[in-house]
C-alpha cells in the first residue's frame, strides 16, 4: 500500500482521539439547529439554533488549533495557512431538518448503542463535520512537530444553512474567492461526482375548507419539503365507528361529529424515494376510497394521490425524464398543511439535464389548473457535474481504495450537496450504502437517526490520507 507509513500514523491518531470526536459530536447534537427565520438577528441569520452551532463548531476547531473565522453568522471556517494562500478545503454543516415523530431515543443528545451513534445530525450532517475538523487537527500537530507548512491552506468550512437554500455558501462565496478543490462529507462514498437538479414548489388548493358540504377540516404532515412524510393526520367530519378500516389507517373519535384520521408510511429522504410510503398520498387515497370528501375537496385530492401515491418518476404529473448520465427523474410530496381554507402541499424533483426546471414548472402548473388548484416554484438547482477523471476525483477515489481493498468508480446521485456550488468539487462519504446495520437504524432526515462508530472512524482516516495527497497536487 503506497503512504504505509501515513497509514500507520493516521491509525494511531485515529484511536487516540476518538472518544474527543464523539464528545465533540455530542456538542453539537445537543443543540436543535433548525432554521427559524422568524427569530432571526443580526450575527444570527438563520435563527438562534443554527448560530448556536455554528459558534460551537468553531469553538472546536478553535480548540483544535485552527485560526477561525465567523462570516457574519452566515457560516465561519478555520484555517491552517499553508505556504500558498490559496486554499483547498472540506465543507459539512452544523444545521439539521426538524426531529420530526417516531424518535426512540432523545434526538438532540448521542445515544450510544452496539457500536452505533443515535441522534439528529450524527450523520447529516454534525458527525462527518466534527471529522472534517479532527482531519484538519491532524495537519496542524503534523506541522508544530516538523515546522513545515502545507503547500496550501487548508480550510474547513462550517456551514449554517445547507438543509434549506444554501444561503449561507452563497454569502461565503459573494465575499471569498472559491477553493482550488474541495469535498463535503454530507453523502456516500465511494464518491459523488455529480448531482441531479433540485426543484422544490408547493400546490395550493382553492378555498375548499369551511364549505356546507366540506368533509376535511384540516389536514397535516411532513416536517420539510425534501423528505417523504412518514406520518400525516386529518381532521374529518364523520363517525369514527363508521369508516372503513384500513391497512396503516388509524381512525379515532374527535368529539362533535369528528374522527382524526392518522396515516402510518414509511418515510425518507426526497432523493431517494424508492421503498417509501408516502403518509399523505395514503390519506388521500383513504378519504378518496371512502368517499370522505366534498367534490371540490375530491379533485385536490386527486392530484395529492398522483403526487404522493402514484410512484416516484413524475409520469402521473406528466414530467418524467432520464439520461444514462444523470438516471430517472423523481418526484416526491414532502408536506402538507391546512392554511384558513385552504390546503398547501410541497413537492420536490430531483430532475436529470435531460430536462429544464422550465418544463417541470410549466407542466406542474397545468396539473394544478386541472384540478381546481395553483402551483407556485419555490426553488431551482441546477444539475452538477465534475469530471470523474480529474486528479482530485482520482486522488480520494484512489485513497478510499486502498483502505477498503475495493476498486470503486465515481457516480451520480439525486440529493443535493454543497459540491454542487463550487467549480471544482465533489461530495465524499461518509456513509457506506451497503454497509450492513440493523432494522433499528434511522436514515438521515429521518426518526432514530444513527451511524456506526466503525465506519466514522474508517472515513476519519480516509479524509486525512485524501488531504495529504491533495495537498501534492500541483495547481
Amino acid at each position: 500500500m503506497a503512504d504505509d507509513a501515513l497509514w500507520h500514523e493516521v491509525e494511531a491518531y485515529v484511536d487516540e482521539v476518538w472518544e474527543d470526536v464523539v464528545a465533540d459530536i455530542r456538542t453539537l447534537v445537543k443543540v436543535r439547529s433548525v432554521e427559524d427565520l422568524s427569530q432571526a438577528s443580526e450575527g444570527a441569520p438563520w435563527g438562534p439554533g443554527p448560530r448556536a452551532s455554528l459558534s460551537r463548531a468553531l469553538a472546536i476547531a478553535g480548540r483544535l488549533g485552527l485560526a477561525t473565522t465567523d462570516v457574519d453568522g452566515y457560516i465561519g471556517f478555520g484555517d491552517l495557512p499553508g505556504a500558498d494562500e490559496r486554499y483547498l478545503a472540506t465543507i459539512a454543516h452544523s444545521d439539521v431538518v426538524p426531529e420530526g415523530l417516531g424518535w426512540t431515543v432523545s434526538p438532540f443528545d448521542v445515544t450510544r448503542r452496539d457500536g452505533f451513534l443515535m441522534g439528529r445530525g450524527v450523520l447529516d450532517d454534525k458527525g462527518p463535520l466534527v471529522l472534517s475538523l479532527y482531519a484538519a487537527h491532524f495537519f496542524v500537530r503534523q506541522v508544530a512537530r516538523t515546522g513545515e507548512r502545507l503547500p496550501y491552506t487548508l480550510r474547513c468550512l462550517i456551514g449554517a444553512e445547507e438543509e434549506t437554500s444554501m444561503g449561507d455558501l452563497a454569502h461565503y462565496l459573494a465575499h471569498y474567492p472559491a477553493p482550488l478543490f474541495a469535498f463535503t462529507p454530507d453523502a456516500d462514498f465511494p464518491l459523488i461526482c455529480g448531482e441531479k437538479g433540485v426543484f422544490e414548489g408547493r400546490f395550493t388548493s382553492g378555498d375548499i375548507l369551511g364549505t356546507p358540504d366540506s368533509r376535511i377540516v384540516t389536514m397535516d404532515g411532513g416536517t420539510v419539503s425534501n423528505a417523504i412524510c412518514g406520518l400525516a393526520t386529518a381532521t374529518v367530519r364523520a363517525d369514527a365507528g363508521t369508516l372503513p378500516v384500513a391497512e396503516g389507517i388509524d381512525a379515532e373519535p374527535a368529539g362533535d361529529g369528528l374522527a382524526t384520521l392518522t396515516a402510518h408510511g414509511r418515510g425518507g429522504h426526497a432523493s431517494l424515494p424508492e421503498g417509501t410510503v408516502n403518509a399523505i398520498g395514503m390519506l388521500a387515497s383513504y378519504l378518496l376510497g371512502s368517499d370522505v370528501c366534498s367534490a371540490a375537496e375530491r379533485a385536490f385530492l386527486e392530484l395529492e394521490r398522483l403526487l404522493c401515491a402514484s410512484g416516484h418518476d413524475g409520469a402521473a404529473l406528466g414530467i418524467a425524464s432520464s439520461n444514462d448520465r444523470f438516471g430517472a427523474l423523481t418526484l416526491v410530496g414532502g408536506t402538507i398543511h391546512t392554511e384558513g381554507a385552504r390546503l398547501v402541499q410541497s413537492c420536490d424533483a430531483r430532475y436529470p439535464d435531460a430536462t429544464t426546471h422550465e418544463a417541470i414548472a410549466q407542466a406542474l402548473c397545468q396539473a394544478a389548473r386541472e384540478h381546481g388548484a395553483t402551483f407556485e416554484p419555490i426553488q431551482v438547482k441546477e444539475p452538477f457535474y465534475t469530471d470523474p477523471s480529474s486528479p482530485e476525483v482520482t486522488c480520494l477515489l484512489t485513497t478510499y481504495d486502498e483502505l477498503t481493498g475495493g476498486r470503486s468508480e465515481a457516480f451520480v446521485i439525486g440529493g443535493g450537496t454543497y459540491a454542487r456550488m463550487f467549480p471544482r468539487a465533489c461530495a465524499f462519504g461518509p456513509h457506506e450504502p451497503a454497509e450492513d446495520v440493523p432494522a433499528w437504524v434511522g436514515p438521515e432526515h429521518g426518526p432514530d437517526e444513527a451511524v456506526s462508530e466503525e465506519s466514522l472512524r474508517r472515513a476519519l482516516e480516509i479524509y486525512i490520507v485524501s488531504i495529504a495527497r491533495l495537498m501534492r497536487i500541483e495547481y
